[in-house]
């Protein structure tokens, strides 16, 4: 959008808003005038609008109240665009307002509130945290504030965002893996293979034996036919046994759930097109002490109190 910009919208935008807010008075005060006229009976000159047989409209001013209230939302807007930057971005405003400093000060006031409370938690073991009922609730609340509009508001995902309840792992369930997925990102890429695997209906045989790992409805004539070309071209991510690579962040195929579908038309569209998951770093986003809590609650939320972290299980290409 930058190579559409130039210093004309600055003007544009300022004089634009002047001559609207300008004009709203001059308009205001030729309305307020009375050009009503007499008649030689004495009554006043009407509009020639009427109304149910003698229901005639004059040419009355407004009301005095009315119009009092209109000319101070005027004066309202133009203290308004002194004081903050509404005329472009040339001209800040007397009090040389951003929303981004104003943002600043707010966490500035909520670090101090708040940050001697995350800290407390810093200090403890994540799995610690994750069984303690007060911690889960305040990094429930941080999840829904940075993480819910991708995983949803009950972490369990959509199409191509993971599901964060189960025990399906992509990177590693374990308390470090999931802080360093929270603070660093992840980044993981299924490379398209169609070619590689040669034509659509060996594409197909590939996918049906990919379906017959999980034990999915498969078609076993096409998945024997498959497996070759699986070993030859896609075990070199995911494995001779398919179980996947944590440090590629290659999907175990053995699982029945995967995050970009579970039916052979998902599958196939996987291996013809591929998928590019990302998950973004939040590290410039939350601090260390917020990571830890929502990093604990995610964790609480496939793990039981005191349990093992899992390894790595099922899903499909996706930044978990």
């Amino acid at each position: 959008m930058s190579d559409f910009y130039s210093g004309f919208w600055d003007w544009y935008v300022a004089i634009i808003t002047l001559i609207s807010v300008i004009g709203c008075a001059i308009f205001l005060k030729s309305q307020s005038k009375s050009h009503v006229k007499l008649l030689p009976n004495g009554e006043p000159e009407s509009t020639a609008h009427v109304w149910d047989g003698d229901l005639r409209e004059f040419q009355h001013p407004l009301p005095r109240w009315w119009v009092v209230l209109f000319y101070l939302t005027v004066v309202f807007g133009l203290g308004y665009l002194t004081l903050f930057p509404g005329l472009g971005t040339r001209y800040k405003g007397v009090l040389q307002w951003t929303s981004a400093r104003e943002l600043q000060a707010e966490n500035r006031v909520a670090d101090a509130r708040f940050g001697p409370i995350f800290d407390a938690y810093l200090k403890q073991d994540l799995a610690a945290v994750a069984a303690d009922p007060r911690a889960r609730q305040i990094g429930q609340r941080i999840f829904l504030n940075s993480c819910s509009m991708c995983h949803g508001s009950d972490a369990r995902g959509a199409r191509g965002f993971p599901n964060l309840t189960d025990e399906i792992w992509i990177w590693g369930g374990t308390p470090e893996a999931i802080e360093t997925t929270i603070t660093e990102g992840r980044e993981a890429v299924m490379p398209p293979q169609g070619e590689a695997v040669g034509t659509h209906e060996d594409a197909l045989d590939v996918a049906n034996y990919v379906m017959s790992l999980s034990g999915t409805v498969h078609d076993a004539g096409r998945a024997a036919r498959g497996q070759e070309k699986f070993a030859a071209i896609c075990s070199a991510c995911h494995g001779a046994d398919a179980k996947g690579n944590q440090q590629l962040g290659a999907a175990n195929l053995t699982a029945s759930v995967k995050t970009y579908g579970n039916s052979l038309n998902a599958v196939l569209d996987a291996i013809e097109h591929g998928h590019h998951g990302v998950m973004p770093a939040h590290k410039d986003v939350l601090t260390p002490a917020q990571i830890h809590l929502v990093a604990a609650y995610v964790y609480g939320l496939s793990h039981a109190a005191g349990a093992p972290a899992a390894a790595q299980s099922g899903g499909a290409l996706a930044a978990r």
